[in-house]
């Protein structure tokens, strides 16, 4: 009585190898940790970066565009200069926000009263120092994606300013900080575009292909 013929185990394995690695599933890719993000685009201070501002909202037939620069002084002071299509300066620093505009004296305004701008200057000269455990002191913070292309996601922690700020999405890529998106409770998302970002805005109107680059995309 003969029996059928067995296939050699040379010949079995790459048929299980197969078999097996059809069966498992992908392994997702971790989005990098906040902390790793921080340190990549860290700048040490003085540093400034060029910023393309986009605000919408339905009483406006196009976007708002505000264009400028940001600077971190090295006693840790931020500055926001803009140059089109005005002439302003706000500087953030010891409890306050001081307004400068040709022709009219300052103006003050503590930033207690104004906690949005006292968020700007946490979060904002965070990202730009690098320091987690400041950011997390006003937001809880969560990030999504790779190092080529990274999100970080911050939650107001102060419940009165999540009355009014539902979530800031900060997008970048790699070292390169690319866009800050500001999500109210109400209305449109206002985005800042900056470093390459900016550049590729120049003669951009159009509000998707802002927000297409806000989100990294190239041209």
């Amino acid at each position: 009585m003969t029996h059928p013929s067995r296939p050699a185990p040379r010949r079995l394995l790459p048929a299980l190898l197969l078999a097996c690695a059809t069966a498992l599933p992908a392994a997702a890719e971790t989005a990098p940790a906040p902390a790793a993000i921080l340190r990549a685009v860290a700048q040490p201070a003085p540093s400034h970066t060029g910023f393309v501002e986009v605000r919408q909202s339905a009483m406006l037939r196009k976007p708002l565009r505000i264009e400028g620069q940001y600077r971190r002084e090295a006693d840790g002071r931020l500055v926001r200069e803009v140059r089109v299509p005005y002439a302003e300066t706000t500087t953030l620093a010891a409890g306050e926000a001081v307004i400068e505009r040709a022709g009219r004296a300052p103006r003050r305004v503590s930033l207690q009263q104004v906690p949005e701008l006292e968020a700007i200057q946490d979060g904002f000269g965070a990202l730009l120092a690098g320091d987690l455990e400041r950011l997390q002191r006003t937001y809880q913070v969560q990030s999504a994606g790779t190092l080529q292309a990274w999100t970080l996601r911050l939650q107001p922690r102060d419940p009165k300013l999540a009355r009014s700020l539902a979530r800031i999405e900060v997008h970048g890529r790699n070292a390169e900080l690319l866009c800050v998106e500001s999500h109210p409770v109400r209305g449109e998302p206002q985005r800042t575009l900056m470093a390459g970002a900016a550049a590729a805005a120049a003669g951009v109107e159009d509000a998707q292909a802002l927000a297409a680059l806000c989100h990294g995309a190239t041209e």
